[in-house]
């Protein structure tokens, strides 16, 4: 599990040390581990704090949230249904940050590791600073980099696919997580909050989001590459079958 100071944590879920430290005071979020003089934050509060951000945004005041929260961590906590963070997709059971050093960084792209493309794949958040170490938020998405600059193609250009795939996937994951907003909770008002009854059905249906995103997503990029790779690749693989054709006769 990753670990954060407040900075790392602020900037990570696109907030200001300040704010932290009033929803902190506001006991919309959870203390942090003392270690020694220090305070280490982990991925639980990340999930509690991007889960404030986005009720803010939403218009809900904080004695709203922090009513919502503290009937999850009552006697109908999503702890005892489901848990809190697994509801919101961020524990368990999908890809954990690790940390990369530069060293690793330049076995894996030799010379095409430049500063620039450093400061790239850190401003998409393909690799992130947590303190002095650097973290890949997903080891897939690096040897996925790591394969296309093994195959030839330039790093720079492989992350500026990274980021229209980023934007696809979020334009993607948008639209079916609002498909169930849409009819599932907006019918319910736009001030509508789960009352103690309401909480496990509540719990339920925010808990298969992610893995309905994961399957939907997966099954429809499993197609695409069955049918697009024979049509992108489709001359080349005919020229290649042709000339082993020739060679054997």
């Amino acid at each position: 599990m990753a670990e954060y100071r407040i900075d790392d944590l602020a900037r990570a879920a696109g907030t200001s040390v300040r704010n932290v430290r009033v929803y902190q005071d506001r006991e919309l979020l959870p203390p942090p581990t003392r270690r020694g003089r220090g305070a280490v934050y982990s991925d639980a509060h990340l999930a509690r704090l991007r889960l404030i951000l986005n009720m803010l945004e939403r218009g809900y005041a904080f004695a709203q949230i922090k009513e919502m929260l503290d009937a999850w961590r009552a006697g109908h906590s999503l702890a005892d249904v489901l848990g809190l963070e697994e509801a919101t997709g961020a524990a368990g059971a999908h890809e954990q940050p690790a940390v990369v050093s530069m060293a690793d960084l330049a076995r894996m792209f030799g010379t095409q590791l430049t500063p620039a493309n450093l400061r790239t794949a850190l401003k998409l958040g393909i690799l992130q600073r947590r303190g002095t170490q650097l973290v890949a938020p997903s080891m897939k998405l690096l040897e996925a980099g790591h394969e296309l600059v093994k195959l030839d193609v330039p790093l720079a250009e492989a992350l500026v696919l990274a980021a229209q795939l980023q934007a696809e996937s979020d334009r993607i994951t948008a639209l079916l997580v609002g498909l169930v907003r849409q009819y599932v909770l907006d019918p319910k008002g736009p001030d509508w909050l789960p009352s103690g009854d309401e909480l496990p059905r509540f719990a339920d249906v925010v808990s298969r989001l992610h893995p309905l995103v994961m399957s939907a997503v997966g099954a429809a990029v499993d197609r695409s590459a069955r049918r697009v790779i024979p049509e992108v690749m489709g001359d080349r693989l005919i020229a290649l079958a042709e000339r082993a054709r020739d060679l054997a006769e």
